[in-house]
């Protein structure tokens, strides 16, 4: 679904979905043939993940230094004050309660594409500062120059 509202806004981002935690690491890590050629801008995170749940992993993003400084945005369909709570002390940019409404999700997902984007200053991919994916699950979301 997030495809769709990028695609119909004219958002110029690369998009890669992953299935399941497990998969998501090991992508993010370069050990699959598939493995992004660049550092994902931001990574949207479901916590409800097979394999290995969207708390475990973004435990193990935050925990690694080449993937720390990507911004993790939690878009869930929970509310629940114990998942917020646990997500923003595992190092969370933000967590979002996925809206059930088709036009409420579209408005959001092109807020955080917007913020996350284009406002905010990212460090750049190499650089010695090492601090810093949209779907069901994970996925990278790489931004294309404008």
């Amino acid at each position: 679904m997030v495809e769709i509202v990028l695609a119909d806004q004219g958002v110029p981002a690369r998009l890669r979905v992953v299935t399941d935690g497990v998969s998501a690491l090991a992508y993010l890590r370069g050990a699959v043939s598939a493995a992004p050629t660049s550092r994902p801008s931001l990574i949207l995170l479901d916590l409800h993940l097979p394999r290995q749940d969207g708390r475990a992993l973004l435990a193990e993003l935050k925990a690694d230094a080449k993937l720390r400084s990507i911004p993790v945005v939690v878009l869930t369909g929970s509310a629940s004050s114990a998942d917020i709570t646990a997500c923003y002390d595992l190092q969370a940019s933000a967590f979002v309660t996925k809206p059930t409404d088709l036009h409420q999700f579209a408005h959001v997902i092109r807020r955080i594409e917007r913020f996350f984007l284009t406002e905010v200053r990212l460090p750049i991919q190499g650089s010695s500062e090492q601090s810093s994916t949209v779907g069901r699950t994970t996925a990278p979301f790489d931004r294309h120059a404008r």
